[in-house]
């Protein structure tokens, strides 16, 4: 194979991804193969072996979700953090904020303990001066004191470090010279913006994610070295876009959402080639159920983002809300007699209980097979010869039939519509109450169980349509090859729009964006070219929340030309977006400056995802079986990937393929456009 191949992987809870791309020929495949919880190596290079020898790949993209369940499981390292004197408690209080809205009860674990955050005396005032300087021989005695008490990585977190980061920088030195390993996370190094508990909070959860990544890349780095793979290595961010190895490795706060966010900027670029530039994204996956809205063809990003209560990232990423609705969310009937499905999931380990793995307990798989939507006799990943149809009868009788009083068939079909509704639950979520109708945008459903239930969402919550990609159940491995490469920093500024310094604004943009270029410049990848964009984060004063005012400049020989005018300009405009009124009189802050480097990737031709020419719909037909849909009715049954461009199938109908299974419930049709997308929608 040429050196121009690019393997996209996408480990998940139940199956690992890959998509393969000989970028010189324009062609592709596909691969699908269980993920081995606890050791994902394993599935890693099983996966990448389909498409014959390692040696001969040119690059591997890689979307992890090992840093987000080390966060969501609280499985992270044991860390030590060096503080300012008074400030030991940042990370327990938090912004006040409680678990429970209503009542002065929940509980609350950092995810350092008391006994590990240590102070030290220094001092920076907030304008920058240095009050008192930090002793190194005091930072190295703690540092020690945390390692011998069982701490693997390290956090120095001062108070406005953002304003002059003097201080950390020495006790950082200090402390690395006695650090048994590299993991030494500085606030003003990850993060030199103002709001102290967010830095702390992001550099210490970086600080926490640093040993788990770390040897989970190294891992895979010794895999690939055995199998003599000597291209490059890449790792998807939480904000879409593509770091090195090194980079996650000094970053790994970064990756948190890395593998969902993977799969929205392939719905982005996918649907905005099929004309639907406004689209809901749900990726439904063996453990959860992720959703993202994406407008005019753009994913939106959020500054900060929570991954469970009191876990605050401030990192730029692609906005997703997830819940735990996946093929192996858990059925069960709780004490007061309602019906659950999920978070808790059954995953790949044992998986469904139609897996034969030794799970008892029903899943929403187990539904789906009984309700004859999943093909027992071909299932998808290839790993089983067939699924126990009748085990996952008698435990949906079990465990949901006999406590409700309903049939293994209605038990199934309760399980399915439970899990609908909470899907349903969060598509409102991200449109309807943030101001969007979801009657003007498609739903792309991906992952290997998202199809499924397309059809049951459109008609639950109105949806225009349904844009089923080529290939849903590998389409985040597909958004790891498609994604561009991006560096994302942030500095605090705190200076007042009247009288700007627009000269010395500008030189710290042209130091801030030329830093940004050359980490991507140097990340070993092909790119077309590097864009460098600017954004401030602005308020008037008195007011403590900002709003993101992108800079309309570019960066050319180390300068962009911005004006206090042009600045003001950018403000009134994205205000006005935000706020629909501006507040005349009133002075203006800048608090931050953003800075992205965006290399960008050549495109894809999505052209090469048609099917043939000599498909027919007569030949893609594959027979027919019962499937319920409140009673047992004949479903056509298609070999998806047979369709011809311009078939249309009208529901009820099951189309299927080996990553995934597509259902058309009766009243909607299925029609196959020119990239092989399938667009279902009320007849």
């Amino acid at each position: 194979m040429p050196m121009t191949t690019l393997v996209g992987v996408d480990v998940g809870g139940t199956f690992t991804d890959l998509f393969f791309l000989d970028e010189a020929s324009g062609t592709f495949r596909t691969a699908k193969v269980p993920s081995n919880r606890g050791d994902e190596a394993v599935g890693f290079l099983e996966g990448l072996k389909t498409f014959g020898a390692l040696s001969a790949l040119g690059s591997i993209v890689h979307g992890t979700t090992v840093g987000t369940n080390a966060l969501l499981e609280r499985k992270g390292a044991r860390i030590g953090v060096i503080t300012t004197a008074g400030f030991r408690d940042v990370l327990e209080m938090r912004r006040r904020d409680r678990r429970n809205t209503w009542g002065l009860w929940g509980d609350f674990t950092p995810v350092a303990d008391r006994d590990m955050r240590v102070e030290v005396a220094e001092r920076t005032l907030a304008n920058g001066t240095v009050r008192t300087a930090v002793d190194p021989v005091e930072v190295a005695t703690a540092a020690k004191a945390l390692a011998a008490a069982g701490a693997t990585a390290l956090a120095i977190v001062f108070v406005n470090a953002y304003a002059n980061p003097a201080n950390e920088r020495a006790a950082a030195s200090a402390a690395r010279a006695v650090w048994p390993n590299e993991h030494v996370s500085v606030s003003s190094e990850i993060l030199p913006e103002i709001r102290e508990f967010e830095r702390a909070s992001t550099t210490a959860l970086n600080a926490y994610l640093q040993p788990v990544v770390g040897s989970y890349l190294a891992k895979l780095e010794t895999a690939l070295a055995g199998e003599a793979f000597s291209g490059a290595f890449h790792i998807v961010q939480s904000n879409g876009g593509v770091m090195s190895t090194a980079g996650a490795r000094r970053l790994p706060v970064r990756t948190a959402l890395s593998g969902p966010a993977a799969g929205v900027i392939a719905a982005a670029a996918i649907s905005t080639a099929a004309g639907y530039p406004d689209i809901i994204t749900g990726d439904l996956g063996g453990t959860s159920f992720d959703v993202s809205l994406i407008a005019g063809g753009e994913a939106s990003l959020a500054a900060q983002t929570t991954i469970d209560f009191g876990l605050v990232i401030r990192s730029p990423m692609i906005e997703i809300t997830t819940i735990g609705a996946g093929g192996g969310s858990i059925a069960r009937v709780d004490r007061g007699g309602f019906l659950e499905v999920g978070p808790e999931s059954a995953g790949s380990r044992p998986g469904p209980v139609a897996y034969g793995q030794g799970n008892e307990r029903p899943t929403l798989t187990d539904a789906n097979i009984v309700l004859g939507r999943i093909n027992a006799e071909r299932p998808i990943g290839g790993k089983l010869a067939r699924l126990d149809v009748e085990a996952a009868r008698r435990a949906l009788a079990v465990h949901v039939g006999e406590p409700l009083g309903l049939s293994p068939e209605e038990a199934a079909e309760a399980v399915v519509r439970i899990a609908d509704a909470r899907m349903a639950g969060a598509i409102r979520l991200v449109s309807v109450e943030r101001g969007h109708d979801p009657a003007t945008f498609a739903f792309v459903p991906f992952g290997g169980g998202g199809a499924l239930h397309a059809g049951a969402l459109i008609a639950d919550i109105g949806l225009k349509a349904a844009l089923v990609p080529r290939f849903p159940g590998v389409t985040s491995a597909m958004g790891c090859v498609m994604a561009d490469i991006r560096h994302d920093q942030v500095q605090t500024l705190n200076l007042l729009l009247d009288g700007l310094d627009a000269d010395a604004l500008d030189r710290r943009m042209g130091e801030e964006g030329a830093a940004a270029h050359a980490v991507v410049a140097g990340a070993g990848l092909t790119v077309g070219r590097i864009d460098v964009t600017f954004e401030l984060d602005m308020h008037y004063l008195g007011q403590t929340h900002t709003v993101a005012v992108p800079l309309p400049v570019t960066l050319a020989q180390g300068r962009t030309g911005i004006t206090e005018a042009v600045v003001r300009k950018a403000f009134e405009a994205a205000y006005s977006r935000a706020f629909s009124r501006l507040l005349p009189g009133l002075g203006i802050r800048i608090v931050n400056l953003r800075t992205a480097a965006i290399g960008r990737r050549p495109a894809i031709d999505l052209a090469a995802l048609a099917p043939p020419a000599s498909a027919t719909l007569e030949a893609a037909r594959t027979g027919a079986r019962p499937v319920w849909f409140g009673g047992w009715r004949e479903a056509a049954v298609f070999a998806r990937l047979d369709l011809p461009v311009d078939a249309v199938v009208e529901g009820p109908a099951v189309l299927e393929q080996p990553d995934a299974t597509i259902l058309v419930p009766p009243g909607q049709r299925a029609r196959v456009d020119r990239f092989g997308n399938l667009v279902m929608e009320r007849l």
